[in-house]
């Protein structure tokens, strides 16, 4: 599986990665074995970056991934953690959250999450992981949805992970986000090496492309970028489908529909449509797939392998169902 270089930074990433809120229990519990198994098989399919986050099940992805990867030669992978949240454990707590989910995840709830973007909340924060992961360095440490926290996140957790990235703690520093507007600005304002952006560089949502894609471009820094499928719509559009985890729209039911008309029409499976779109920008690094079974994480290879004719991306074009300074 090809490679690309994370901006001026030394840290290779495959353009496919492993996301792994999934085998952190969100919506509903994976059987340990299963997640250990999603991991081989992302291995196996040669994926070699693999993101997780404290968040995701207050910090059950970060054990089971680290546990999963100890074996692997740690030079042979990379893994992004983030930062943001810290988790304080309950006295004496061991029940579920409420309904059994904890903030999404079937977890029980052991901690809290609490917002930290302060330089000590960094730091902590990155020893924690580094803890539950088992390992002996992060690769990549992304800021996490820092959407209503700009000021701590600006001038004290990115000069924490600034110098954590020059004492060598971490290879690579970022942000990962749901925006563009926030991104766009710390590529601007900011030593960032790379973004990670959910969901605004789809079939459906191009937005990116207004100005966070041009400045990453620009500026020789990369982006990461999740969300490939909207949380579901872009994945097996029907009524009843999710888009950015919530019911989807008819409008842009309509819209998803069209375009997976077009991408069969050409023989090509819209989820494979959906998963190339954003390798063809010069500034994305990768995207990021979120797994949580060995079948889920080949059925992503292999689209991944499939051949997308040219000719595809012209008709959307032509049927306004991309703009013209997209793919």
């Amino acid at each position: 599986m090809r490679r690309r270089r994370l901006g001026s930074s030394a840290v290779e990433v495959t353009e496919l990665s492993f996301g792994a809120a999934a085998i952190g229990n969100l919506f509903t519990a994976v059987e340990p074995a299963r997640a250990a198994a999603a991991v081989d098989a992302a291995w196996d399919e040669g994926v070699r970056y693999f993101d997780t986050a404290p968040h995701y099940g207050l910090g059950l992805s970060e054990r089971r991934l680290g546990e999963a990867l100890r074996s692997r030669p740690r030079d042979s992978y990379v893994l992004s953690t983030k930062v943001g949240r810290v988790l304080d454990p309950l006295p004496g707590g061991s029940g579920d959250g409420p309904g059994g989910l904890s903030e999404g995840f079937v977890v029980p709830a052991t901690h809290r999450r609490r917002w930290d973007f302060s330089a000590d909340g960094v730091r902590r924060s990155i020893e924690d992981s580094l803890e539950r992961l088992g390992l002996d360095r992060i690769d990549i440490a992304y800021l996490h949805d820092p959407d209503d926290h700009a000021r701590a996140a600006f001038h004290e957790a990115y000069p924490a992970l600034e110098e954590l990235r020059a004492q060598g703690v971490v290879g690579a520093i970022g942000a990962g986000m749901n925006q563009t507007g926030m991104l766009t600005r710390f590529l601007r304002d900011t030593d960032v090496d790379v973004v990670l952006c959910a969901g605004r560089y789809t079939l459906l949502d191009q937005s990116a492309l207004d100005e966070l894609l041009p400045e990453a471009a620009a500026r020789g820094r990369s982006v990461v970028v999740g969300g490939v499928f909207n949380s579901g719509l872009l994945a097996d559009p029907r009524p009843g489908a999710t888009y950015d985890y919530t019911a989807a729209p008819l409008s842009l039911l309509d819209r998803a529909l069209r375009i997976k008309a077009v991408t069969e029409g050409h023989g090509v499976p819209l989820r494979a449509a959906a998963l190339h779109y954003p390798l063809a920008h010069p500034a994305v690094a990768g995207v990021l797939v979120g797994t949580r079974s060995p079948d889920e994480v080949r059925d992503a290879a292999a689209l991944l392998r499939r051949e997308i004719p040219d000719e595809l991306w012209d008709e959307l074009r032509t049927e306004g169902l991309l703009t013209e300074n997209g793919h």
